[in-house]
């Protein structure tokens, strides 16, 4: 049976602004109050969806939260119409507003961790929405994710959904933006590698003094048990706690991998080398270890760029590529060193650059843009495939992008009525496009 990554984006939502709410993230800081695109940011994003379907690639849409989020302002305290609750909260509570209009849940990397049928004792592919609790303006997200993932994978033959871990700090989780998977191939038996900024339960265990750690160990280690994850599928690694310090507040910000390619920066991790000793002695297979010293890209270069937020994809030719944003290309050690990257007889034989300056902008760039979910073909089939990327979805969702979305929107228009009316006309009419149901709050 024929096996494949498919990579699900997420679909930029019309509520897409610049209110620097990632403390942590420094582009998102950099770039408070800047006014956004959200037409662009949504059209950038299905391009770069649409560029990987023409490559071969399984490439899948998942749809935005409802924002601005009234149910969460009404249950802390803000009454009347819907009208009236947006522009109490604007005037009494900005800052709150502003974190219920995010439209974050673009970074899919973060919606869930997913675990494929073949690493599973039960056999199957297993998804468990992330809680996201250290950022209030992501906390909102776990109950529409699961409705959305459970739309998309509705076939309990193949898929097992999970709730959120309980919202507590203790159980910090950030989804598959601290976790990769590798294997020989797709469909056979990985390592899967959870990666933590602090262990909750001990105060005395290194971590991070400057920004958060916004993964636990005790996240990580519950997310394997649910999906029934054996100790010889799993490698818990600690995140460096001095970069969280300089603004890595997730691990796909300073390495990603894919299938036998762990690439990744000289100073990502605690404990390295036992680590990768230790996936060596669980993985049987060829392995490739490709470490970015500090020399040729510091870390505030890597930051900026994002250069290890690019996704690693395996091209129907067996080739791998990546993914990049142009900042990479804007970046001159950046740029050199994937150039070098290319003459060092690794899978990687292609570095391909997209525009996606809008989600780059508010601190994410094109792997934080999808969820991975390795599945073979019998899974595929069972697929909700109104989500599947063609022609015909492309085209259509640009057509709805342009009809619904507005093309410049700043912090201060987020009180505008009008904006509640406009994203429930388009995430109706995008549910039924998608045939997703009824996953929004409003249409129930």
């Amino acid at each position: 049976m024929k096996h494949f990554e498919a990579n699900f984006d997420g679909l930029v939502g019309p509520t897409h602004n610049y209110a620097g709410l990632s403390f942590g993230n420094v582009a998102s800081l950099n770039n408070a109050a800047l006014e956004s695109n959200p037409r662009a940011a949504a059209k950038q994003g299905l391009q770069k969806a649409k560029a990987l379907a023409d490559m071969g690639m399984v490439q899948g849409m998942l749809a935005p939260q409802e924002r601005p989020d009234l149910y969460t302002l009404r249950r802390i305290g803000f009454s009347g119409t819907d009208a009236e609750v947006l522009q109490k909260a604007a005037k009494e509570a900005p800052a709150l507003l502003n974190a219920c209009c995010s439209a974050s849940s673009m970074w899919t990397a973060n919606a869930a961790t997913v675990s494929p049928s073949a690493d599973s004792r039960d056999g199957k592919l297993h998804f468990t929405p992330a809680n996201l609790v250290d950022k209030l303006h992501r906390s909102i997200e776990p109950i529409t994710t699961g409705n959305i993932l459970q739309a998309t994978f509705s076939d309990s033959r193949f898929f097992s959904h999970h709730s959120h871990l309980p919202e507590h700090a203790s159980f910090g989780d950030e989804g598959a933006a601290n976790h990769t998977r590798m294997c020989a191939e797709y469909g056979h038996a990985g390592v899967e590698l959870f990666v933590y900024g602090q262990v909750a339960t001990d105060p005395s265990a290194p971590k991070p003094t400057k920004y958060p750690a916004r993964q636990t160990l005790e996240a990580s280690q519950a997310v394997a048990r649910l999906h029934q994850l054996d100790d010889e599928s799993t490698v818990f690694i600690q995140q460096n706690p001095g970069v969280i310090d300089q603004g890595v507040f997730h691990n796909d910000v300073i390495a990603v991998g894919n299938q036998n390619v762990l690439f990744y920066h000289e100073q990502a991790f605690l404990d390295t080398q036992a680590k990768l000793d230790e996936i060596r002695s669980k993985l049987n297979t060829e392995l490739h270890f490709i470490e970015v010293p500090t020399n040729k890209v510091g870390i505030q270069d890597a930051v900026k760029s994002y250069l290890f937020n690019t996704q690693i994809i395996t091209l129907p030719n067996g080739e791998m590529a990546i993914i990049a944003p142009t900042d990479c290309q804007e970046n001159p050690a950046v740029f050199a060193y994937l150039n070098e990257l290319l003459t060092l007889n690794t899978p990687i034989k292609q570095v391909l650059y997209f525009d996606v300056k809008q989600s780059m902008q508010n601190g994410g760039g094109p792997a934080c843009l999808r969820l991975r979910v390795a599945m073979n073909q019998a899974e595929l089939a069972a697929v909700n495939q109104h989500t599947l990327m063609n022609d015909a979805l492309f085209s259509r969702l640009n057509v709805w992008v342009d009809k619904h979305y507005r093309d410049r929107l700043s912090v201060k228009d987020l009180a505008d009525p009008q904006l509640i009316i406009e994203s429930r006309t388009a995430l109706d009419e995008l549910t039924q496009i998608m045939k997703l149901g009824s996953v929004y709050q409003f249409q129930r």
